[in-house]
């Protein structure tokens, strides 16, 4: 499957912007944490776009997120470690590879880091820096859905903890534009 595919796919099944945008997010986040790794950008970047593939389909029903995302996979041929990728994601597998363990920390902390911005005066990603989302990470009301537990497993792909929101936020800021942030 191409970016451009997997695009495809994420508008036809996901109609909330913000949702598409999070995807995104979580894609570019995925990509730099692969190049940190010295691993291929391309599949984790896949994982980070399809994700949240079925999240309106399911979301009156939580416990069933990802199971049609992995029938729509599975038809389209993706490759299985990518696939294990989506399902570690929303805890329905266990984490078993570096690209399970960093769609499972980079998911919540695409959240922290756009409430962030939002927090700012002018609502930018290029405003705030690793500072500024470290103040925020450390409030523990503030941005309550993005699990600190999660992101914090970050250290199971060898990276500390202010590395790895530096990394993502930059990854962020990169696509800003995309993220309308």
């Amino acid at each position: 499957m191409t970016r451009s595919e997997a695009l495809d796919l994420i508008r036809r099944h996901l109609k909330n912007k913000n949702l598409v945008k999070h995807c995104l997010a979580v894609e570019s986040c995925m990509r730099a944490a692969a190049a940190r790794l010295g691993r291929d950008p391309e599949p984790w970047g896949l994982a980070g776009l399809v994700h949240d593939l079925d999240y309106e389909l399911t979301e009156k029903s939580p416990d069933l997120h990802t199971t049609e995302t992995v029938k729509i996979l599975e038809a389209e041929g993706l490759a299985p470690d990518i696939i294990h990728a989506v399902r570690a994601h929303a805890a329905k597998v266990p984490c078993e590879s570096l690209m399970d363990w960093a769609i499972f920390a980079i998911d919540p902390l695409t959240g922290l880091i756009i409430a962030a911005a939002l927090m700012h005066p002018d609502k930018k990603l290029k405003s705030i820096d690793l500072e500024f989302v470290k103040r925020r990470y450390k409030e523990k009301s503030f941005a309550r859905g993005a699990r600190r537990e999660e992101i914090e497993e970050c250290r199971r792909l060898g990276l500390e903890l202010d590395e790895f929101i530096a990394l993502a936020l930059a990854a962020m800021q990169g696509i800003d534009a995309e993220l309308g942030l």
